[in-house]
């Protein structure tokens, strides 16, 4: 089974060195070295790295023994580097959002926004946490905003391992269970934007909902908490 001639960078926007085929050629203990490196990464600081198309790419390639190791191993520490990124990203949250939002009045980072996202994922952190791994982008920037608004530690760890259990090892075991199908593996892009829009689903239909819920209440009075997405968000203004 040939795979590298037919996986291309995810959608186009990554530069040729980070497609997956040439991340993850070589021997095996340094191709998963890379894997886990990149996963931790993403998870943490740097959102701009094809997470998901190396993971689903590693388990199509242990399908076909390109890369030699058991699949579980590879499951175990590609949700090891996840969680690890993930415990990063919420402890440089916590640590330097008191320093980002020292001045109330702040333009650019003020606190009342922490008090909002701190009330927003206390209502929608679980669920948020969880989905998020699947989204590009946010898997990185909703740890910081746990961090930064205070997202209780002990519920924050619990979901950020249930989502990095389904992202990590449910991504890689899913290339793994496809390898042997041929459409797959000439359209992995497409499966890919795939996967992204069906992640995106529950976040559109939990910021209609919310929406929904400010409308039926008059539009004043409800609760930080019940506030969309975008609006923990601090706008910059002219």
């Amino acid at each position: 089974m040939i795979l590298a001639q037919n996986t291309v960078t995810t959608m186009g926007l990554l530069p040729e060195w980070l497609d997956p085929k040439i991340l993850l050629s070589g021997l095996t203990v340094p191709v998963i070295t890379i894997l886990c490196l990149i996963i931790f990464i993403e998870s943490s600081v740097f959102p701009v790295l094809p997470g998901d198309s190396l993971l689903f790419t590693a388990g199509l390639l242990i399908a076909n023994g390109s890369i030699e190791a058991p699949l579980w191993l590879v499951c175990v520490l590609v949700t090891l580097a996840a969680l690890i990124g993930n415990l990063l990203g919420y402890g440089l949250g916590w640590k330097i959002g008191p320093w980002l939002f020292r001045k109330p009045d702040s333009k650019f980072f003020n606190k009342k926004y922490v008090d909002q996202t701190h009330a927003f994922l206390e209502k929608h952190g679980p669920k948020a946490v969880v989905l998020a791994r699947f989204v590009p982008f946010v898997r990185t920037f909703i740890t910081w905003i746990a961090g930064i608004g205070k997202m209780d530690p002990k519920k924050y760890f619990t979901y950020t391992v249930i989502g990095g259990i389904l992202w990590a090892a449910g991504i890689t075991a899913l290339g793994h269970l496809l390898g042997g199908v041929t459409f797959i593996e000439k359209n992995i892009d497409a499966i890919f934007v795939l996967i992204v829009l069906i992640s995106v689903v529950p976040i559109v239909i939990e910021y209609l909902k919310a929406r929904r819920e400010k409308k039926h209440s008059g539009g004043t009075g409800a609760p930080a908490a019940d506030m969309d997405a975008t609006q923990q968000i601090p706008r910059v203004r002219d």
